[in-house]
């Protein structure tokens, strides 16, 4: 039988949601065996202890544990990362690298935020989980890995499917099991909770009195829509425990560290943000060049002028201003490039000269900046991460 409280004490779980005992208690059932799991949830709803129940629960304790933020890696090191590299495999490979696969063998990988590979990681990943083998990066020798998997991510893995980001063959190796934390505002009764013993935790740490809610103060806590989950409301505590001089905190105290707190249980969007930042990548580099593009429409606006006294020796009509045919760029917003990108999937022409333009602005960025990739994707006010996947996509590396 399952120790439920036991096991919530030993890894620092609060709170007594049915929905969050049933996953919990799920992940020690399955513990025990080799499947691999997909843990899904919001941003901050406390994926990352779920992996380490697995791991200790499991046969492999005793092993090697590693987590992975797949995010925070650039695309152009992430292979080497995961899977290591030998020497001379490119550039600043002066001495060969083991990966995490290798490095882990015999224990447990926690890939954090796992929607976020790139596709070609994506089917060597794959090629892991079937065949339990992997290449280092500039090798052609296959090398076995006995490695349990778990992954996690806040984006609808289906929905990624659909618009071609993610593989569906690895979503369902990922996915044998599936555990699924649910967002704070659905655990009501376990808010407060959480909020004591992390008000609780500051004043130990900090070394004075805890902080106490007014009866006003909790129903505006349990109110509160929580888009941040539990790391939100752990920052909120520890905030209001260093800042406020008084001890106990009012409602109108507390508003003032939420943001939007009369905002009461409205739908949360932070799923659907996340959502659109990963397809949003793409457009980055585009809409800047509207910027550069209002520019030079500025700068012709300027030039018309003096085009017209120069044409005047001529018998041409002068140019006017009227004349010229020219959409605000400051107007355009995301939402009317969004469908102008539909229009371009059916003119291949017009796909064709976008692609162009974002190509030239890449190799103009990285010329000024003398092939530095940090500095370029700075200059384009893009990620890194974008700009390594757009120069290997226009093979300009």
């Amino acid at each position: 039988m399952i120790d439920l409280q036991s096991i919530k004490q030993r890894f620092g779980i609060v709170g007594n949601y049915s929905a969050l005992n049933h996953e919990i208690e799920k992940a020690i059932r399955i513990a025990p065996t080799d499947l691999t799991v997909l843990i899904t949830g919001e941003s901050g709803v406390g994926k990352e202890v779920f992996p380490q129940i697995i791991h200790q629960n499991s046969l492999r304790k005793h092993g090697p544990y590693f987590a992975v933020n797949c995010g925070a890696i650039p695309e152009g090191t992430v292979d080497s990362e995961l899977f290591g590299h030998e020497k001379g495999s490119f550039t600043s490979a002066v001495s060969e690298r083991r990966g995490y696969f290798e490095v882990a063998d015999k224990g447990t990988l926690f890939l954090d935020e796992v929607g976020e590979l790139p596709m070609a990681t994506q089917a060597r990943l794959l090629r892991v989980l079937e065949y339990g083998e992997f290449m280092r990066v500039g090798s052609s020798k296959a090398q076995k890995t006995d490695v349990r998997i778990v992954a996690a991510t806040n984006l609808d893995l289906l929905t990624a499917i659909r618009n071609g980001k993610f593989r569906e063959d690895l979503y369902y190796r990922l996915n044998a099991v599936s555990i699924m934390v649910p967002p704070l505002r659905s655990r009501k009764d376990d808010i407060y909770l959480l909020f004591r013993k992390f008000a609780a935790d500051a004043a130990e740490k900090y070394r004075m009195p805890a902080i106490h809610l007014t009866d006003e103060a909790k129903i505006v806590l349990m109110k509160y829509r929580w888009p941040g989950n539990i790391r939100e409301l752990k920052n909120v505590a520890e905030s209001i425990s260093v800042t406020e001089q008084d001890r106990e905190i009012s409602a109108e105290r507390l508003k003032t560290y939420l943001v939007n707190p009369d905002a009461g249980d409205l739908p949360v969007l932070s799923q659907r943000v996340d959502e659109q930042r990963f397809f949003n990548n793409e457009r980055e580099i585009l809409y800047q060049l509207l910027f550069d593009m209002r520019k030079d429409i500025n700068e012709l606006k300027r030039m018309v002028p003096e085009m017209n006294k120069n044409m005047e020796k001529h018998p041409a009509a002068p140019v006017k201003m009227e004349d010229i045919n020219i959409t605000p760029l400051e107007h355009v917003s995301y939402d009317e490039y969004t469908e102008a990108d539909d229009d371009v999937h059916e003119e291949p022409q017009e796909t064709m000269s976008l692609e162009e333009l974002v190509k030239e602005r890449i190799e103009k960025a990285l010329a000024r900046n003398k092939g530095n990739r940090r500095s370029a994707a700075k200059d384009l006010k893009i990620s890194e991460r974008t700009l390594y996947r757009k120069i290997k996509e226009y093979g300009l590396e």
